[in-house]
């Protein structure tokens, strides 16, 4: 096998764009050759997509890969909502989250890195590449969250709006899958930051606290009149942004708590959930 340099890498590198890794293989498999491995990396779509890796992805899709114990939330995105809609783009999706799935994969990287299910010959990020260079627009793949249910759980997802949110809910076996999915349905629509309130870090109460007692005293209160209103608007965070004690968005006389434990028996309860919004990976 023919030694490649360090500087060869370089060059290759500058002249295509494509990683480091990719140019270094593309090199091995040309035997050092340097116009034969710019022409391995254009025949895989690396150095293509390297040229589009700068524009932005903004769009895309979040999918859900799921079953009764497993689902993989997937969020894969590419510039423009054309391209969304494309069905080579959403099989693309599915077939990455199923992969993930089946291969119990929660981390983005470590999926890269595995054989494409649909062309083991190739790595996931390969696969990525190569659909740049067919479809023409940079595609990124950018979350993946993988819930496994314990046993005494299931899960049930919803996916809104035509793949622009996506939730997967655990929560007790007795509660049924379509009230379970109303949950999801619940969390897509309110976007809660906490199942219940014991989860609820001491550096966010305390963040809370400090604004309520600062608005309080701003408005002229007196101390013990303050903290009583304090108190008052730490339930309504709660209210807020803890799921067991939202309102419920099909029924709002009732906490998702109630429509739990109605669905479910008094022993029901949701355990975690995993929400993805379109875009927010890259702070839209």
């Amino acid at each position: 096998m023919v030694a490649i340099s360090a500087s060869a890498v370089k060059e290759l590198r500058q002249r295509t764009g494509a990683g480091m890794m990719d140019c270094k293989k593309a090199l091995v498999e040309a035997d050092g050759n340097m116009d034969e491995a710019i022409k391995v990396l254009r025949t895989k779509g690396l150095a293509a997509a390297a040229k589009k890796a700068h524009r932005t992805a903004s769009d895309g899709l979040v999918v859900v890969a799921g079953e009764d114990r497993g689902a993989a939330l997937l969020e894969l995105n590419c510039e423009t909502d054309f391209v969304a809609r494309n069905d080579e783009f959403q099989k693309f999706a599915d077939t990455l989250a199923e992969q993930a799935l089946s291969q119990g994969i929660g981390d983005v990287e470590a999926l890269k890195g595995k054989p494409f299910a649909a062309d083991p010959q190739h790595t996931v990020e390969e696969a990525v590449s190569q659909k740049i260079a067919t479809i023409g627009e940079n595609i990124v793949l950018s979350r993946l969250a993988l819930l496994e249910a314990a046993p005494q759980n299931h899960l049930a997802w919803y996916i809104h709006m035509g793949g622009k949110i996506g939730v997967v809910v655990e929560g007790s076996e007795s509660i049924p899958r379509e009230a379970l999915r109303d949950v999801a349905m619940h969390v897509a629509a309110t976007d809660p930051r906490f199942v219940r309130r014991e989860e609820v870090t001491d550096e966010v109460l305390q963040t809370e606290r400090e604004i309520a007692l600062k608005q309080a005293i701003d408005q002229g209160k007196p101390e013990h009149i303050a903290e009583r209103i304090v108190q008052g608007k730490m339930e309504k965070y709660f209210e807020q942004c803890v799921l067991l004690e939202q309102p419920f968005a099909k029924d709002t006389l009732k906490t998702v708590g109630d429509f739990v434990v109605e669905a479910g028996g008094k022993d029901a309860t949701i355990a975690r959930f995993a929400r993805f919004r379109l875009g927010e990976a890259a702070g839209e």
